[in-house]
């Protein structure tokens, strides 16, 4: 009997591997035929609810398995119409990476290996992309979640000092402000840290979405009269919903003049730092004191690569430095290497996750990145051009980057309800994946041009159908629906 997990004959495990490689490049080179997303029968989820299973399967089997239930049934963001949120496309060569990075298996916590040089690098281009200096620090996390959660706790560290991890908050009073368009993240990093929900103010945003200077400086004041402690102001960099981007060299003057932290959430706008036609919108994120963004969005590697990059070091260190004997440096061996990720962030257990970046940034070049993000606000901009020239459709926000948000309008009936049930149409059909979302009140279809793999072809894929769709819909005509937008894909 084998006592170790790896195969006694390693030739049929190798052939699998190799059909695995050759059936996910099909599965790429194909996705234009197939549908976006389609529904998983509960036939298929019976399948997968099985007890645990206590003795071997072959692994060709449980691969078949993968390839019937699990394929046909994901996300559908690969897909070139796959429009609703802001996910990435993913890239062959990430792929290959994250094959890789799994076959090393190493744990980038700690210690003096190659790994952890190739995520310092990957740190090192973020800083240099943003305009940071280069002892600037950081790391690689889960998503810009997690990234602003550290974010906030380096913020509190900064305006506490480094006791606050000891003693807590201790009813410090302090406060942040972030727009009222910021994401949902934003209030759970302050749930998470202590501070509590209800000390994150929500500031109103102007006509473009942006978050209102004017009313910042305001609610700041007010706060300072009432004997609070602001200490943390969030920009935000392509807001969820409709792409805004703050004026972040208006709100870096703000936050000098008032001693606060200033922290960015570019989850995907920062992204467009590397564009020359993008990056002004992104004037004043230099200054930032940190910033978080993911190279699963608009980079375009594969899930999951969120980023967290802090100017000064020393604050980061200060917020989540190790000090557990197990972990103890040493000037040689395998203990050494200087600081560890572990002190820059909550994570010991971590895996390779900055190879699939390394790897996609080298192979493709950063200009090209840029580019890509560049070419899908392009499409945002025909999109809404498309959408300003229909009679039967009406754009809900500008478009600041690469996100559309319109709707389908009739002269009667809930418009809320009708758009919902459009959206839905081209979903379980496979046309496309817009998502919704609520614009001033109204329900919008939400457009995010994202992937790497779309065309002009493709946004005349998605107005079509929504056309088709409402005017389906309006016309009361629910028995022929199906099979209708089901023709045009």
């Amino acid at each position: 009997m084998n006592d170790s997990l790896d195969p006694a004959d390693w030739s049929g495990l190798r052939a699998l591997g190799h059909r695995m490689v050759d059936d996910m490049f099909d599965h790429l080179e194909t996705l234009r035929d197939g549908p976006v997303w389609r529904p998983m029968p509960e036939a298929a989820r019976a399948e997968l609810r099985q007890a645990l299973p206590r003795d071997p399967v072959p692994a060709a089997a449980v691969y078949d398995d993968f390839r019937r239930l699990v394929v046909p049934y994901a996300t559908g963001n690969l897909h070139p119409r796959f429009m609703g949120w802001v996910h990435g496309g993913g890239n062959p060569v990430g792929m290959l990476a994250e094959f890789l990075a799994a076959g090393l298996n190493a744990n980038l916590g700690g210690r003096d290996h190659a790994p952890i040089e190739v995520e310092r690098q990957v740190i090192a281009w973020a800083a240099e992309m943003l305009g940071f200096p280069s002892d600037a620090s950081g790391v690689l996390v889960t998503g810009t979640s997690i990234a602003n959660l550290i974010g906030v706790l380096v913020a509190r560290t900064a305006s506490l000092g480094p006791s606050v991890r000891r003693r807590g908050v201790r009813g410090s009073g302090l406060v942040a402000y972030t727009s009222a368009a910021a994401h949902g993240c934003l209030p759970r990093a302050m749930d998470m840290a202590g501070l509590g929900r209800e000390a994150l103010r929500l500031i109103a945003c102007d006509d473009d979405g942006r978050m209102r200077l004017d009313e910042l400086v305001r609610r700041v004041q007010q706060d300072l009269d009432d004997g609070l402690r602001p200490f943390l102001v969030v920009g935000t960099a392509g807001t969820v919903d409709t792409g805004a981007v703050d004026d972040l060299a208006g709100l870096a003057d703000f936050a000098e003049r008032q001693d606060l932290w200033f922290h960015i959430d570019g989850a995907y706008g920062a992204i467009a730092a590397l564009s020359p036609a993008l990056r002004p919108l992104l004037t004043g994120i230099e200054r930032a004191d940190s910033v978080a963004f993911d190279f699963h969005k608009w980079a375009q590697v594969p899930y999951d690569a969120g980023c967290i990059v802090v100017r000064d070091a020393a604050r980061q260190i200060e917020t989540f430095g190790a000090e557990a004997a197990y972990l103890r440096r040493e000037q040689r061996g395998l203990a050494g290497g200087g600081v560890w990720p572990c002190d820059l962030g909550p994570d010991l257990s971590r895996g390779f996750r900055a190879l699939k970046v390394w790897m996609t940034v080298s192979v493709y070049g950063a200009d090209r990145i840029g580019a890509i993000a560049a070419r899908t606000c392009e499409l945002a901009a025909m999109l809404a051009a498309r959408v300003d020239q229909e009679p039967d459709l009406q754009r809900l926000a500008p478009v600041a980057l690469n996100i559309v948000c319109f709707r389908f309008i009739a002269s009667s009936g809930n418009l809320d309800r009708l758009n919902v049930e459009i959206a839905a149409d081209l979903q379980e059909a496979g046309i496309a994946a817009p998502s919704t979302t609520t614009v001033n009140g109204a329900l919008a279809i939400r457009a995010a041009i994202v992937n790497h793999r779309t065309s002009e072809a493709d946004i005349a894929v998605l107005v079509d159908a929504v056309l088709k769709a409402g005017r389906v819909r309006t016309r009361c005509v629910p028995a022929r629906e199906t099979q209708m937008l089901k023709a045009m894909r």
